[in-house]
C-alpha cells in the first residue's frame, strides 16, 4: 500500500506540472497574439501541431518505457516539456513550431509512463478510482494555470511566466530521482525501439474490440478537451471579458473537474459499469458543448458558469475511467504501450478538432459554432456505448 500511495502521489504531481505547461499557451494566447500580431486562428494551428508530435510520441513510447522504466521516462517527459516552453519564449513562429515539437512530445508521454507505473501497483478493483485520482492532476494544473497565468503575466510578462513554469518542471523531474530504484526495477534493458513499434501498438489496440471502442471514445473526448482548453479563454474575451476575468471563469469551471474525476472513478469502481459512466460523460459533452456554442454578451455570468461547469465535468473528467479500462484490457507488462496506443487516437482528436475549429472560426468569424460541431463525435460515442453489451 505504501508503494501504491507513493506512485499515486508522484503521478498526480507529474500530471499537474505537465498540465500547467500545456495550458499556459492557451491561457496567455490573447497577450501573445496581441504582442506578435498573429491571427486568432493561430491558436488552433499551434495546438494542432502539438497534437501531431504528441501522436507520434505516444505511438512510439512503449519500447522506451519498457527499456528505461516509467519513472525515468516521467523525468524525460517533464524535461522535454520544459525545453519546449523555453523555446516558445523566443517569440518567432519557427520557435513556436519547435516548442510544439519538443513540448508536445514530452507532455504526451507523461500519461503512458504514469499509467505503466500506476497500473502495476494498483489492484484491479481499485484501478478506476486510483487512475481517476491520478488524473485529477490535469484539472489541478489547468486550474492553477488559468488562475495564476494571466496574473503573473501582468507582473512578469508572458515570457517570464512560461520560463517559471519550465523551471518548476525541471526541479520536479530532479526530485523524482530518489524514487527510481523502487519503480524502475523491472525495466528491460535489452529492449530496443523499432519503427515497427508504431504498427504493433496500433494493431494491438485495433484488434481488441474493447480497446477499439475506448480509442474512438478517446478521439471524441480529447478533441473536445483540446478545443475547450485552447479557445475557452479567448472566446470569453471576444464577448467582452478581460483576460484576468476570463482566466478566473476558466479556472472556476476547471476546478469542478477535480472532484468530478474522483466521482467518476468511484462510480466505476463500486457502483456503475465503467462503460455506462463513459456513455454519460459522452452525452454530457455533446449537450454542454452545444450550450457553450450559444454564449453571448447577454448571457448572465451564472449561466455561462453553469454550462462551463458541465463541460468541465465531462470533457475534462473522463481520463481516469477510460485509462483504467485500457489498463484492464492490456496484456501483462504492456499497460504503458497500450495506454499510448489508445491515447494516440485521442491525439488524433486533439489534432483534428482544433484545426476544424480554426477553420470554422476563420470562415464564419464565430467562436461558438466550433464548440457545437466539435461536440458531435461525443454524441455518437455516447449512443454507441449505450448500445454495447457488457464486456
Amino acid at each position: 500500500m505504501k508503494l501504491l500511495l507513493v506512485a499515486l502521489g508522484s503521478s498526480f504531481l507529474q500530471q499537474t506540472f505537465v498540465s500547467i505547461g500545456k495550458v499556459l499557451p492557451a491561457v496567455l494566447a490573447p497577450v501573445i497574439i496581441a504582442e506578435m500580431a498573429y491571427d486568432p486562428s493561430w491558436v488552433g494551428v499551434y495546438f494542432g501541431l502539438t497534437s501531431v508530435f504528441a501522436l507520434i510520441a505516444q505511438m512510439g513510447c512503449g519500447s522506451f518505457i519498457m527499456r528505461y522504466g516509467p519513472l525515468r521516462m516521467s523525468q524525460v517527459a517533464l524535461a522535454m516539456l520544459a525545453v519546449g516552453m523555453i523555446c516558445m519564449t523566443g517569440g518567432w513562429k519557427a520557435m513556436f513550431f519547435l516548442s510544439a515539437l519538443i513540448g508536445g512530445a514530452g507532455a504526451a508521454i507523461s500519461t503512458p509512463t504514469s499509467s505503466q507505473l500506476l497500473g502495476k501497483m494498483s489492484p484491479p478493483r481499485l484501478a478506476p478510482l486510483m487512475f481517476s485520482i491520478r488524473q485529477t492532476g490535469v484539472p489541478m494544473g489547468l486550474l492553477l494555470g488559468g488562475a495564476f497565468g494571466p496574473t503573473l503575466a501582468q507582473s512578469m510578462g508572458w515570457r517570464g511566466t512560461v520560463i517559471a513554469s519550465a523551471v518548476a518542471c525541471l526541479v520536479f523531474a530532479i526530485l523524482l530521482q530518489p524514487l527510481r530504484p523502487w519503480f524502475d526495477i523491472d525495466r528491460a534493458a535489452g529492449r530496443r525501439f523499432k519503427l515497427s513499434d508504431f504498427g504493433t501498438t496500433l494493431r494491438s489496440v485495433i484488434a481488441n474490440p474493447g480497446l477499439r471502442n475506448l480509442s474512438f471514445a478517446c478521439f471524441a473526448f480529447n478533441g473536445m478537451q483540446q478545443v475547450m482548453t485552447s479557445y475557452f479563454v479567448i472566446y470569453l474575451t471576444s464577448i467582452g471579458y478581460d483576460l484576468v476575468a476570463a482566466g478566473y471563469v476558466f479556472a472556476c469551471a476547471i476546478a469542478v473537474a477535480i472532484p468530478g474525476r474522483i466521482v467518476w472513478g468511484w462510480l466505476g469502481s463500486f457502483h456503475v459499469e465503467p462503460r455506462l459512466v463513459m456513455a454519460g460523460i459522452a452525452l454530457g459533452i455533446a449537450v454542454s458543448a452545444t450550450g457553450i456554442g450559444f454564449f453571448s454578451a447577454q448571457w448572465p455570468l451564472v449561466a455561462i458558469g453553469a454550462v462551463s461547469v458541465v463541460l468541465s465535468l465531462t470533457a475534462l473528467s473522463w481520463h481516469g475511467i477510460l485509462l483504467s479500462e485500457s489498463a484492464r484490457l492490456a496484456p501483462a507488462g504492456m499497460t504503458g504501450s497500450i495506454a499510448g496506443g489508445v491515447l494516440s487516437f485521442g491525439q488524433m482528436g486533439a489534432l483534428l478538432s482544433p484545426l476544424v475549429y480554426a477553420g470554422l472560426l476563420r470562415t464564419t468569424g464565430s467562436y461558438g459554432i466550433g464548440f457545437v460541431v466539435c461536440g458531435l463525435p461525443s454524441l455518437f460515442v455516447g449512443i454507441n456505448l449505450l448500445r454495447q453489451k457488457s464486456a
